[in-house]
């Protein structure tokens, strides 16, 4: 996994898969899924982080059980 904050444009990129991008969707405002020549999602951007994200020049990585107890996602068909 590759994350990159650029601070100038005020993009937070997370990259889960390191291989070419082929298409992008904009799922909701400033929100956008990477998807590689197959249709997985292979990276997340985040535009105007700074005001999405507490800090987002900090990580905080952790191995743990997933939040199964929060809110299940709205379906959003974009592709």
């Amino acid at each position: 996994m590759k994350i990159v904050y650029d601070e100038r444009a005020d993009i937070l990129q997370i990259q889960f898969i390191p291989c070419s991008v082929e298409e992008t969707t904009q799922i909701a405002p400033g929100l956008v899924l990477d998807y590689d020549e197959d249709g997985r999602v292979i990276g997340l951007e985040i535009r105007k982080a700074s005001t999405r994200v507490d800090d987002p020049k900090a990580i905080f990585y952790t191995i743990d059980n997933a939040d199964a107890d929060k809110p299940q996602p709205k379906v959003n068909d974009a592709r």
